[in-house]
């Protein structure tokens, strides 16, 4: 039986469909047929929540989970999207996108809505009187077209304090990146602990990191199987999510058939995770870092004549080891120039005092090169306008 918990006055199950890794053809449009498919199987196990977003799929998304829904009663299920105030647009228009979002998804209203990606980057956007974004939207609640407002973030979690402090009482539930991995890599146990002490309600994404928790690797994965022959490491994921108490719901970006079915099993069956076993996974989350050890003791700042933040570096630079750059792009997008790793002056007045014995200077140099070939976040968002306006103008 689907395990769910109530949040927002709602029940809701712990499992949510996330659409922004639908099953594709051949062509690199979406399978209409899968995700109907995939919906109707979630359905029938009492999934509730399903979540899109006005960029997914380059726009496509809203309009596959709004015809896979359209099978079902509109009470039956939690519909989910968010206004694109992270992207660099030549015009947040509210009203237009609103509007477009609503046929797209062929509705009325939205059960649960949200500002995408409130971060250190976009908090201006949201902030400006003149796009009156945030205004816009509560209006939109108060007219009942939206029953749940709430916000998405990536934000650096010594920012979301002051993002929470602007948002108010205006918000209902946040979504974040959180997963055993992330615990620590993104300090995703502060951002927790923050939202705990609000008492806002928590809705997880990336469980998985984009698909590498599903394979942490050979010895990771045979350490799991000898514990729970039957179940995937993407289950082990979920469950260790499961026990974190402000979580609500969790976002799974399935892309077949055969996600669904193991996830289904994951959140109606099985047995939770020992303290043991989810202390275990923080131990095996450490191993599968190949960055460097920083323990944020921040002696290495006292005496950086740059006057660097190192430890943030650091922590980005282990991320981007990990895992590529999205994040880390569009945090150090909002970062000062003179407080990126290429302003370090190599002196090693850092690697001096460093008790990890880091290399910090070949290290920042390296973090620096990596930075310069990972595109932007501005430049991400461009290329995601030019092929939804491309699509648009194909009449898709």
């Amino acid at each position: 039986m689907m395990q769910y918990k109530e949040a927002c006055g709602e029940r809701i199950s712990r499992l949510a469909f996330g659409a922004m890794r639908l099953p594709l053809l051949e062509d690199g449009s979406i399978d209409q047929g899968q995700v109907n498919e995939m919906t109707r199987l979630a359905m029938e196990s009492g999934v509730n929540y399903y979540d899109t977003a006005y960029p997914y799929h380059n726009g496509m998304s809203e309009i596959a989970i709004g015809k896979a829904l359209s099978a079902y009663p509109r009470d039956s299920y939690y519909l989910v999207t968010k206004f694109p105030g992270h992207q660099f647009m030549k015009k947040y228009d509210c009203e237009g996108i609103f509007e477009e979002q609503l046929s797209k998804c062929g509705t009325d209203y939205f059960d649960f809505y949200l500002f995408h990606n409130v971060c250190e980057n976009s908090l201006p956007t949201y902030q400006n009187e003149e796009y009156g974004i945030i205004d816009y939207f509560v209006r939109q609640k108060e007219l009942g077209r939206i029953r749940h407002l709430g916000f998405s973030t990536h934000a650096r979690a010594e920012n979301l304090e002051a993002i929470l402090d602007f948002l108010g009482d205006r918000i209902e539930f946040c979504q974040i990146q959180l997963n055993y991995l992330d615990w620590t890599l993104q300090d995703a146990r502060d951002k927790i602990e923050l939202l705990g002490r609000r008492g806002i309600p928590v809705m997880v994404m990336e469980p998985v990191r984009g698909g590498k928790l599903a394979d942490p690797g050979e010895k990771n994965t045979e350490r799991l199987k000898a514990l729970r022959p039957d179940e995937s490491a993407a289950s082990w994921a979920f469950r260790w999510l499961m026990e974190i108490p402000e979580v609500t719901t969790i976002l799974s970006g399935m892309s077949n058939i055969e996600q669904m079915k193991d996830n289904i099993r994951t959140f109606t069956g099985g047995k939770p995770l020992s303290r043991e076993e989810w202390d275990m996974m923080l131990e095996i989350a450490e191993g599968m870092k190949n960055g460097v050890p920083c323990t944020a003791c921040r002696y290495c700042c006292e005496g950086c004549p740059a006057g660097l933040d190192i430890p943030m570096l650091l922590k980005g630079y282990n991320d981007m080891k990990f895992a590529g750059g999205f994040t880390v792009s569009m945090q150090m997008d909002s970062t000062p120039k003179d407080q990126w790793p290429d302003s370090c002056l190599g002196c090693g007045a850092c690697a001096a005092v460093c008790p990890q014995q880091i290399e910090i200077p070949d290290v920042l140099s390296e973090y620096a090169e990596m930075l310069r070939k990972a595109p932007s976040w501005a430049e991400v968002c461009r290329q995601r306008e030019e092929a939804a306006e491309k699509l648009r103008s194909q009449g898709k």
